[in-house]
This record gives structure tokens, C-alpha cells and sequence, in this order.
């Protein structure tokens, strides 16, 4: 059995088209901007947030009304195959977990296999967001105790992702799908609930900008002012 590990790309679409023809499967997701999709003489237009599966062999070309970003995962695992080849052609609509994990994605500069491996998962043969496989229960409310006592160190999202023993993009796609929002700005919301809580207590400024990780005082009192200006 094939155990070839799938390919992850972020393209730069614009107005002139190519034909291409590859011999993996291919899994495309629109980005930003709206996506055209020629397939065999068709066009196919992807709005932002959606995905189609491209059989091995076919002929596709990508163009964009303007310019726009897609991401584009090739696979040729028998397993993705047997998974994936059912799809094939039918424009399917993303998964709202998926498109935070597409944000966080394009904001990186290289990705791991297990990204790819991520965005496949959205994919099933019922056209809905697969099942999940068996995944790695985590603990929120342990965690967000954790992130707590940890509130003045210097905490990223490998920091994090090492506590629930994951990979920071599985870990990013749990948590965007949880609480809505990438882990460092969970962080900045567990800081700012802290630094309320002390500043109502009467602490001073300078000490709660201390104990809850804010580089200055005037960093803190520009947050405590943002969270009080309306919306």
C-alpha cells in the first residue's frame, strides 16, 4: 500500500490560466478572492471557504477574476484515494474550523505533514466535515488553569500545544474549533480576564501588568481601555 505523505501548497492565482495535468489527487481550497477551477473544458468558480477534489489525471487549470490565494493539497495514498475519488468534481463548502486553520496556516513560513493531513480530514465521501479519528481528549479547563499560573511567562503556541502532548497545528485546529479564536489570542484573553479580576481587588497597575505577562503598565492600561471602549 502506498504511504506517500501528501503535499501542501499556498498559490498565487491570477488572471491567466494554465493547463496542467498531475498524477496525485488533488484537494483545493479557495482562499481569498474568488477562484475559477477549469476542468476538462468546465469552470467551476470557488468562493472563498469552499473545496473540490481533483481527480488524478484530469486536466485542470486555475484562473481568478483578480487576484487570489489558494491552498492545494496532492495526495496519492491509497487510502486518500479509495477516501477522496467519490468527491471528485463536487464543490463542497469548508468547514468553519477549517477556514480559522487556513488563516493560521498562511500566517506561517512552512507547514508540517500533519497540516496537510488536517485539511484532508475535512473532506468525506458524504460532502459534510469528515469524523474525526480517534483524537487526544483534551482538558480545557486544566489547561486554562495552566495557562493562568503561566500568565507573566512568555507563552506561545508550542508552549501550549506541549501541555495537551500535540503538534502546534493540531493543536490550533482543536482550539480554533473550541473557543473560536487561535491559541496566543485565547492567551490574551485569559491576560486580560486576570488583570480585571486584580485591578478590581485594588492591586496597582504596575503589578497586575507584572503578574499577568504585559511588557509595561501603559500596555495594560491600553488593553484594560480597549475592552472598555464600546463595540
Amino acid at each position: 500500500m502506498s504511504t506517500a505523505v501528501p503535499t501542501l501548497a499556498l498559490h498565487e492565482i491570477g488572471s491567466a490560466s494554465r493547463w496542467l495535468s498531475h498524477a496525485q489527487l488533488h484537494v483545493v481550497w479557495a482562499f481569498e478572492g474568488q477562484l475559477d477551477l477549469q476542468l476538462d473544458g468546465g469552470t467551476t468558480r470557488l468562493a472563498p471557504g469552499h473545496s473540490v477534489v481533483v481527480a488524478p489525471g484530469r486536466r485542470r487549470a486555475l484562473a481568478a477574476p483578480r487576484s487570489a490565494r489558494c491552498f492545494v493539497v496532492g495526495c496519492s495514498s491509497e487510502h486518500h484515494l479509495q477516501r477522496l475519488l467519490p468527491l471528485a468534481g463536487r464543490v463542497r463548502a469548508t468547514d468553519p474550523a477549517v477556514g480559522y486553520l487556513l488563516r493560521y496556516l498562511a500566517a506561517q513560513p512552512a507547514w508540517s505533514a500533519s497540516a496537510a493531513e488536517l485539511l484532508l480530514d475535512s473532506v468525506s465521501a458524504a460532502g459534510e466535515p469528515a469524523p474525526p479519528r480517534h483524537r487526544r481528549a483534551i482538558d480545557w479547563p486544566q489547561l486554562l488553569g495552566w495557562i493562568d499560573r503561566h500568565l507573566a511567562d512568555p507563552l506561545d503556541v508550542a508552549a501550549l500545544a506541549a501541555q495537551v502532548h500535540l503538534s502546534p497545528t493540531q493543536f490550533t485546529a482543536r482550539c480554533t474549533a473550541e473557543f473560536g479564536c487561535a491559541p496566543i489570542a485565547l492567551v490574551r484573553r485569559q491576560r486580560l480576564a486576570a488583570a480585571l479580576r486584580l485591578r478590581a481587588g485594588g492591586l496597582p497597575v504596575g503589578m497586575v501588568a507584572a503578574r499577568c505577562g504585559y511588557h509595561s503598565p501603559s500596555a495594560l492600561t491600553a488593553a484594560l481601555r480597549r475592552d472598555a471602549s464600546p463595540r
